[in-house]
């Protein structure tokens, strides 16, 4: 993990998904920093596959420096993101940077995947990331740092992307293509962008989908932390990608 310059210190970052994996790890580099981490997820309980919980990551929020606000987010609820962002506010006095790092996946072909499993793609990754970037925009755009990044690819049309797994790519795509709006609607005000992956990364939803050994074809979370931290060091004003052919390249991770 590269190190940190202390320019967090003090900003507020909302992090949907930061209970585990990449948002987790976004969290503990910014908390080194001495920054304030909003922790919104879903998980109070461990599960028996996915450990940690908003309790466990607090504390280690905590440990590493930062301070945390745990708090429980499905973003499928706009009532729960509005409270969790009020909660923020209140406890921090503001918001500085967004990561939209909550997600659904299901890498199965149309026939295979349930409608059930269609909806909760589409709610969690394209409409969560809408509404979380919703209610905090009024509060970003006070910021002097005012970023919002989501976890999502580039939007490329090539038919491969979308052949294995239509539904998941739409979710994913619809992620980017807030960037893509919201870039242009906040210009100057808020710094908004996309980072995605070349290669895989380690996590503990990585092992349930890639089974025993996947970790030796994976990069560690660590990667995507750092490459996010470097993008919360650049001035509001600079949106990284400006058009479809751009977007997600510049902060891509290989």
């Amino acid at each position: 993990m590269l190190p940190n310059t202390g320019k967090l210190a003090g900003c507020t970052l909302f992090i949907t998904g930061a209970s585990r994996g990449i948002g987790k790890a976004i969290a503990l580099k910014a908390a080194k920093d001495g920054a304030n981490i909003v922790i919104a997820a879903k998980t109070t309980q461990a599960h028996p596959k996915l450990p940690g919980t908003i309790y466990t990551a607090a504390e280690e929020i905590e440990a590493a420096g930062g301070k945390a606000l745990p708090c429980v987010v499905d973003v499928r609820d706009e009532q729960q993101i509005s409270d969790a962002v009020e909660k923020a506010v209140q406890k921090f006095g503001g918001i500085d940077v967004l990561v939209n790092n909550a997600s659904a996946i299901s890498l199965t072909n149309t026939l295979e995947t349930p409608t059930k499993r269609v909806d909760l793609m589409m709610s969690v990754n394209t409409r969560g990331t809408y509404l979380t970037s919703k209610a905090c925009i009024p509060y970003l755009k006070k910021s002097k740092i005012a970023h919002i990044l989501n976890l999502s690819p580039p939007l490329n049309l090539n038919p491969i992307w979308f052949k294995q797994h239509c539904a998941y790519t739409i979710a994913k795509y619809g992620m980017s293509m807030c960037v893509l709006g919201m870039a242009e609607e906040f210009k100057g005000e808020i710094a908004v962008n996309a980072l995605w992956p070349k290669t895989a990364i380690h996590t503990a939803a990585m092992d349930m989908l890639g089974g025993s050994g996947v970790e030796s074809q994976c990069r560690k979370a660590d990667i995507i932390a750092d490459a996010a931290y470097s993008i919360f060091s650049k001035p509001k004003s600079s949106n990284l990608a400006s058009d479809t052919s751009q977007l997600c390249d510049p902060g891509q991770v290989t």
